[in-house]
């Protein structure tokens, strides 16, 4: 069982039509593929659904779900010209924590038929809801004008408020998937700290007992490594030693925005956690959430 929950498409910062992800799922050996693009955020961004655009994204994946609109390579479509049907489509959104910005998590669960929500931060507040740190994108350059501009350089500060929202959203928002649990990681290149540092492995600890008590699957994010943005996947080996002796559950996903990023390093990502010591990840089926085999 081979399947990737985190998928952007162009509705968000993605390239292409979901249907294009989902030939690419289908000729990459997958058995599903679920659509997550970022809920709206009331603030200009260039990444986030616009709100007058969900309603159009959930109704374009649930369409391609009843196999009644799918026109793609024909090498993958069935005897009638949709889809196999034992392949699986799955409606999620990534959902934006940011402390008193934007909808709750429930009304994008209330209002809008979803399978599954991942819960991410990727813009830290400090202060007034216009002091927002980006921690994402290809820019280390954003990420360091923030850091100085909002934290005075105190990187320690910086990833303090971090975790501290990451452990908000845990305690008060309805998530199913934490996503890249440590993507705080990604612009530091061994510049600011070192992921020793008794300090960060504190903070990665006190996260990690509420991911434990609060039952959400870690996901295992492969895009910092295909992107050549980091040296490990998101989280890394030692956060993942400490997920496996938590019995945490875990599943891989690649965060893709391009097609041929629905399953990268996916291969090598199972071998990292059977070597670890995982055997098993979560798999979404329409029967809900099931445990797999991971090789």
């Amino acid at each position: 069982m081979s399947q990737n929950l985190h998928t952007h498409t162009r509705f968000s910062d993605g390239s292409s039509d979901p249907e294009k992800y989902i030939e690419t799922a289908l000729a990459q050996g997958l058995t599903s593929i679920g659509f997550s693009d970022h809920t709206p955020l009331p603030i200009e961004n260039t990444f986030a659904l616009r709100e007058d655009q969900v309603r159009n994204y959930c109704d374009t994946i649930l369409a391609l779900r009843d196999q009644s609109s799918f026109t793609g390579n024909p090498d993958h479509l069935s005897q009638s010209g949709i889809p196999n049907p034992e392949f699986g489509i799955y409606l999620g959104m990534e959902a934006d924590f940011i402390p008193g910005l934007g909808h709750p998590f429930s009304h994008f669960l209330e209002n809008y038929p979803l399978d599954y929500l991942i819960g991410s931060v990727h813009l830290v507040r400090n202060g007034s809801p216009a002091d927002l740190w980006f921690i994402d994108g290809p820019d280390p350059a954003t990420y360091d004008d923030g850091l100085n501009s909002l934290f005075g350089g105190d990187i320690r500060k910086g990833i303090t408020a971090y975790y501290r929202q990451v452990n908000e959203m845990l305690t008060t928002c309805p998530v199913n998937i934490l996503g890249h649990l440590d993507k705080i990681k990604m612009h530091n290149h061994g510049r600011y700290f070192s992921e020793t540092d008794q300090w960060y492995v504190a903070l990665v600890d006190e996260t990690l007992d509420l991911v434990r008590q609060s039952g959400v699957i870690v996901e295992v994010n492969t895009r910092g490594l295909y992107k050549k943005r980091t040296d490990a996947t998101f989280p890394g080996t030692d956060v993942l030693k400490k997920i496996f002796d938590l019995r945490i559950p875990v599943l891989i996903n690649s965060d893709a925005h391009k097609p041929h990023e629905v399953s990268m390093l996916f291969g090598e990502t199972a071998a990292l956690l059977f070597e670890i010591g995982f055997r098993e990840q979560m798999n979404l089926t329409t029967s809900g959430w099931q445990c797999v085999s991971l090789m």
